[in-house]
């Protein structure tokens, strides 16, 4: 009945809605501690005699004792803060710690870097297993032949989950909710449907959405307007700026060999696969982002689709905050800026960061990366 009551789904359409109902076993709260009683007790505590004939001994005396206040009230605050942050991460590995990650990828794919930003930036451990493209047997214990596809060892359990955005939303209701990694997955159920060239195709429901309660939600966004917005634009990220990387980093034919080599450098080739995908792939590439150009309805010059794009998403964090998550990045940023790092060392990216006004925000998500504690990503 709790399941049920937790997820719906209109049946022939793409478009999933979600019923959330009452649960339990609530992420637990971090409580803050009360400097009153010390405040009390320094207020109530009896000072050292005086005579009303020493004001330079009395004015020694009432610097030091403030001096010595704020030094204690300082360092009390810095232990404190340190504490907080400690518990946070204990509880955070508490969770994570129960589950063994293994990441099913090629680290060219935007799909791909979206999950190991979403992994990265909440710490989490994981194996890389890099597929290969050609043969793919890496995965061939899966029926579900894309990636990423993310296996999950939780205790006894084993799961296997697939797609980047249902990898994200599991991952993040496992965390902020404490359910069992097994139950969080059936509310995100596959669906058969005809893509629009008449291709049967494999769809999540729900994958946008995190299956939290009421008060999680809360707690988590504050609003309901945070959550909608999130949604909006990590599903932005997967309809419109992910199918403006192919046109873009293939645009020319030179364009096209410099993106292959990159290819084959980072991914999982043969010697002679790696020369047919350098030569054969980048030509073959160069004439197929051009058919994607048009099926897309892009712009003559596909740089311009892409700075506006860049722009647009710009304008939607707004000046008054860091990232669209507030003060620190939420799902949306992160899925961005998955999708983006992708070209990373190409002449697309470099175009981009000149041209347009997106510079900014994406060198404070490097760092909000590069500042999360540790993580262990383990080369397979």
């Amino acid at each position: 009945m709790a399941r049920a009551a937790r997820v719906a789904w209109i049946l022939g359409s793409s478009r999933c809605a979600l019923a959330e109902g009452p649960r339990t076993r609530p992420w637990p709260p971090i409580s803050a501690q009360s400097w009153a009683g010390f405040t009390r007790a320094a207020a109530g505590s009896p000072g050292p005699a005086v005579g009303k004939g020493s004001p330079r001994l009395l004015g020694a005396a009432a610097l030091a004792l403030g001096g010595a206040l704020g030094l204690y009230h300082t360092v009390r605050w810095h232990l404190r803060a340190q504490d907080l942050r400690a518990e946070r991460s204990a509880a955070q590995l508490s969770l994570s710690s129960h589950l063994q990650l293994t990441l099913y990828q090629y680290k060219t794919c935007p799909f791909c870097s979206k999950v190991r930003a979403f992994l990265d930036f909440h710490s989490l451990p994981y194996q890389v297993v890099e597929v290969n493209p050609v043969r793919r047997a890496e995965i061939k214990f899966s029926s579900y032949r894309k990636v990423p596809i993310l296996v999950a060892q939780e205790g006894d359990s084993l799961q296997q989950l697939n797609d980047s955005s249902v990898i994200i939303s599991a991952l993040k209701t496992y965390l902020v909710s404490g359910q069992p990694l097994e139950e969080v997955i059936t509310y995100y159920p596959p669906m058969k449907a005809t893509n629009d060239q008449g291709k049967e195709v494999t769809e999540f429901c729900n994958k946008y959405w995190l299956m939290l309660d009421e008060k999680e939600v809360q707690r988590m966004y504050g609003g309901k307007e945070a959550r909608t917005e999130e949604m909006k634009w990590r599903q932005w990220a997967d309809d419109w700026l992910v199918h403006l990387i192919s046109p873009n980093v293939y645009r020319t034919p030179a364009e096209a060999l410099a993106s292959f080599d990159y290819i084959v450098r980072e991914g999982k080739f043969g010697v002679v696969e790696a020369t047919m995908a350098k030569y054969v792939g980048a030509a073959a590439m160069y004439l197929i982002s051009k058919r994607l150009k048009s099926r897309h309805q892009l712009q003559d010059d596909v740089r311009a689709d892409l700075y506006e794009a860049a722009n647009k998403w710009v304008t939607a964090v707004g000046a008054d905050r860091p990232f669209m998550g507030g003060q620190k990045p939420n799902l949306a940023d992160l899925a961005v800026y998955g999708v983006l790092r992708v070209m990373e060392g190409l002449e697309a990216f470099d175009d981009l960061m000149r041209h347009s006004r997106i510079q900014p925000w994406y060198l404070r998500m490097e760092r909000a990366i590069e500042e999360a504690p540790p993580v262990h990503c383990i080369p397979h």
